[in-house]
């Protein structure tokens, strides 16, 4: 695996060096992130699931029953305290924002605390498991380092197929998480050639390898979250706002993130912090099924995000209560299916993931761009298309793309027949002489 893990690293190099974010990203749609990141928290959802399935196998009834309504209670607290900042008027706008954006540790850490008060201390419990000394967690490894050099050359080259695999994945969750983080409405944008993030990714990965632990690259809801946090209100006034009639107000509010450093590293000291002791003692503290809650926390995050999420709302709604369609898109029964095909391709390759065949995973949600550009465009109207999709990385639709396309080749077109042929040049330079005379 380190080797797997190194051969993705120099592969990440190369994707920075060749900016890859500038063609691969470009032909990626909404189609594609919204299923990643449905597939992330059904993945999620199922962690959870898995979780309390362990704790139902290794602990009590009485104890399983209080896992399930720890998981849920850490869930459901953890919700209620992130919509903190709706409360107004009640407390103080800063005392709002701490507990929404602190939501899951004020929730871990109520969690943590309660089964260890009266009678709830008395049930056995699982809780994570952390290293007591400074060695290996593996009692079979006495350092800290894989001895890879050791591993024979034929091996070494065979483990280039599951490093590029990890590639693949790694790089198209990133830039999804990339993609998620830089909506409209975060009013930010990845600039081109900005690549010292794949960069950091595939250095950290060949750490991991070296390690013999295993990667972290999951950033989704992780990053969404982060730049739910940092969002503002900015007032902008004069050449900033456009006046669409003079009785509207100069001054527009509007909601973005605040851009800066603090808070990523403070994040990554706080990690640094609780991986080291004593701190890792209170780390160990935590029972699996806060885990869990955290888990379908996670999930419920970054479905809450996804598009998908309201559409599946409209098949839910009668027909007379739906908003009402621009008058070029046919009607609902395309958004449906649209819909609906997002939600089968998200359940066919979250099954796949659970097979031996996952490996193959990623290369599925790469597949989905082409199914999208060449075969969906072919069985829905192109308005329907051009109404719930869109380009990921840069303003408009791939059928604004197709008309632009056909405009000018039809302008060329027209130019090329009035185009002065060569019989007609003399005609017209007798015609100038003649006229002149």
């Amino acid at each position: 695996m380190a080797w797997a893990l190194i051969h993705a690293a120099w592969m990440h190099y190369l994707l920075a060096i060749f900016n890859a974010h500038d063609w691969t990203m470009q032909y990626v749609t909404t189609f594609s992130t919204e299923i990643f990141s449905l597939l992330n928290s059904l993945i999620y959802f199922y962690k959870a699931i898995q979780e309390l399935e362990r704790a139902h196998n290794n602990l009590s009834f009485a104890a399983f029953l209080y896992s399930i309504i720890g998981a849920i209670g850490t869930f459901l607290v953890a919700v209620f305290l992130s919509t903190a900042e709706k409360w107004k008027p009640l407390f103080h706008r800063y005392i709002r924002m701490g507990l929404s954006e602190y939501a899951a540790a004020i929730s871990i850490i109520l969690f943590i605390g309660i089964p260890r008060i009266g009678e709830l201390a008395t049930l056995d419990k699982q809780t994570l498991q952390v290293s007591k000394s400074f060695r290996p967690s593996n009692p079979e490894r006495t350092v800290f380092f894989v001895e890879f050099w050791q591993l024979p050359v034929t091996w070494i080259f065979a483990a280039i197929l599951p490093g590029l695999v990890i590639t693949i994945l790694f790089f198209f969750d990133h830039e999804i998480s990339s993609i998620i983080c830089t909506l409209k409405r975060y009013h930010t944008k990845k600039p081109f050639g900005f690549a010292w993030d794949i960069v950091l990714l595939g250095t950290t990965t060949a750490i991991c390898g070296i390690l013999g632990i295993p990667p972290g690259n999951g950033l989704i809801p992780q990053a969404p979250l982060h730049s739910e946090s940092l969002m503002h209100t900015v007032h902008l006034e004069g050449s900033e706002v456009k006046e669409e009639s003079k009785n509207e107000s100069p001054v527009k509010t509007i909601q973005t993130v605040f851009e800066q450093r603090w808070s990523h590293f403070l994040h990554a000291a706080g990690i640094l912090v609780f991986i080291s002791p004593p701190f890792m003692h209170v780390l160990g503290l935590t029972p699996t099924s806060v885990l869990a809650g955290l888990f379908l926390f996670m999930g419920e995050q970054s479905l809450s995000v996804n598009p998908l999420l309201d559409r599946f709302a409209l098949l839910l709604t009668p027909p007379a209560e739906r908003p009402p369609l621009p008058d070029v898109v046919p009607g609902y029964k395309g958004i449906h299916l649209y819909t609906a095909t997002e939600i089968i391709c998200t359940v066919i390759i979250f099954v796949v993931s659970l097979t031996k065949a996952a490996p193959v995973f990623p290369v599925l949600i790469v597949i989905l761009v082409p199914i999208r550009l060449l075969f969906m465009k072919r069985l829905w109207n192109r308005e329907t298309l051009r109404y719930v999709d869109a380009w990921a990385c840069q303003d408009g639709t791939p059928e604004d793309d197709e008309d632009a396309k056909i405009l000018a080749a039809d302008f060329k077109r027209r130019q090329t027949a009035h185009k002065p042929t060569a019989v007609d040049e003399p005609l017209r330079s007798g015609l100038g002489d003649s006229t002149l005379v």
